[in-house]
C-alpha cells in the first residue's frame, strides 16, 4: 500500500513462521535493540501501513523504513541482521610474524643484550613495538623472562625424592619431620632512624639510609606438618655454628617425638636419622621459599636490632 507519494511501494507479505520469528525478536529481552526495531518495522508493514506511518508509529525516520523494507523483500528474516563488515587490511604479514618469532628463538639479540625487547625487536624487522609486543603474545613468548633448573646425576635421584615428597605429603603420626636449610651472605642492616608507625591512610616508613653491620647466616628448619619454622642467625658461616642450630631444634622440639632430620639412613631404628641432601635439587622449594620470606624480614629492622 502506498501512501500517495513516491514510487509504489513493493508488497510485503510474511509467512506463519516468519511472523513468529519476528514476533520472537521483537519481544525476546536479549535481543538487540536495532535488530528488534527492525522487526517490529516489518511487522508494521506487513499490516498495510505505508512507510509514513511506520514512521510516525515507531518514532523512526522514513529512509530507516524504506531500507528494511527493502532488506526483508530480498533477503527475509535474515536480511534484518547486520552484514558483516570486511574491517581494515591486515598490514603485518606472515612472513614478518615467521621472521619475528625466527629471530627471538633462534638470534642473539644484538649489542650484547642479554635478551631480546620489543624496541630492539622492532627495530630488527621493521616494525613498531605494539606489533612485537602483540605477536610474542600471541605465541606465549617472553624474552624477559628466565627460569632456572637443574639435572641431578645421582643414581638414587628418583628414591629420594619419593622418600622426602612422602615426608611432605604423609609425615608419620610419631615422628617430627623437618625441613633444614641455610642461607648465608644476608645483609645486617640497622636504619639510622626508628621505623615510624603505620596511620590511617599512610603506610609504615623507614629511613632511606641505613647503617651496615656486614651480613649474617639464617639457619631455619620448617615443621611439615604444622608450617612451623625453627630459625636463628648466626655471624659465621662454620659447622660449628650448623651443629649449634640443630641443638637449638633440638631443644625446641616434644621430647616425646622422634626428631628426624633424615641424615643418616644407616642409623638404627629409634635414633636420628635422616636421608643426604647435598644435591639441592632434591628438595622441594618449599624450604627455600620459607627462607626467603624470614631473610626479608630481618632487613626489616628497626633501631632496636643487632
Amino acid at each position: 500500500m502506498g501512501d500517495g507519494r513516491g514510487p509504489k511501494l513493493a508488497p510485503l507479505e510474511l509467512t506463519a513462521e516468519e511472523r513468529e520469528a519476528l514476533r520472537g525478536l521483537a519481544r525476546r529481552p536479549k535481543t538487540a535493540q536495532a535488530l528488534a526495531m527492525r522487526a517490529r518495522i516489518v511487522l508494521a508493514c506487513a499490516e498495510g501501513l505505508s512507510n509514513s506511518e511506520v514512521s510516525r508509529r515507531l518514532g523512526v525516520s522514513l529512509p530507516t523504513v524504506g531500507k528494511w523494507r527493502k532488506r526483508f523483500v530480498a533477503d527475509r528474516v535474515d536480511g534484518l541482521r547486520d552484514e558483516r563488515r570486511p574491517g581494515a587490511p591486515r598490514k603485518i604479514g606472515d612472513a614478518q610474524v615467521e621472521a619475528v618469532i625466527t629471530k627471538t628463538l633462534e638470534e642473539p639479540p644484538p649489542n650484547q643484550d642479554g635478551h631480546w625487547s620489543t624496541r630492539s625487536m622492532a627495530a630488527a624487522v621493521g616494525l613498531n613495538q605494539t606489533a612485537v609486543s602483540r605477536i610474542w603474545r600471541a605465541f606465549g613468548l617472553k624474552p624477559h623472562q628466565v627460569q632456572s633448573w637443574k639435572l641431578s646425576t645421582d643414581p638414587l635421584f628418583i628414591d629420594k625424592v619419593r622418600d622426602i615428597v612422602g615426608l611432605y605429603l604423609n609425615p608419620p603420626e610419631a615422628a617430627m619431620v623437618l625441613a633444614v636449610d641455610e642461607k648465608s651472605q644476608i645483609q645486617a642492616l640497622d636504619r639510622t632512624a626508628p621505623m615510624l608507625p603505620m596511620m590511617p591512610g599512610v603506610p609504615g616508613r623507614v629511613t632511606h639510609d641505613y647503617v651496615r653491620h656486614g651480613t649474617t647466616s639464617l639457619f631455619a628448619a620448617l615443621d611439615v606438618a604444622t608450617g612451623r619454622v625453627i630459625g636463628q642467625t648466626q655471624r659465621k658461616h662454620r659447622h660449628q655454628r650448623f651443629l649449634r642450630f640443630l641443638r637449638t631444634i633440638d631443644r625446641a622440639t616434644p621430647p616425646e617425638l622422634e626428631l628426624s632430620p633424615r641424615w643418616k639412613p644407616t642409623s638404627p631404628p629409634g635414633s636420628r636419622r635422616g636421608t643426604p641432601t647435598r644435591n639441592r635439587s632434591v628438595w622441594t622449594k618449599t624450604a627455600d621459599d620459607i627462607l626467603e620470606t624470614i631473610a626479608a624480614y630481618c632487613q626489616r629492622i628497626d633501631d632496636s636490632a643487632h
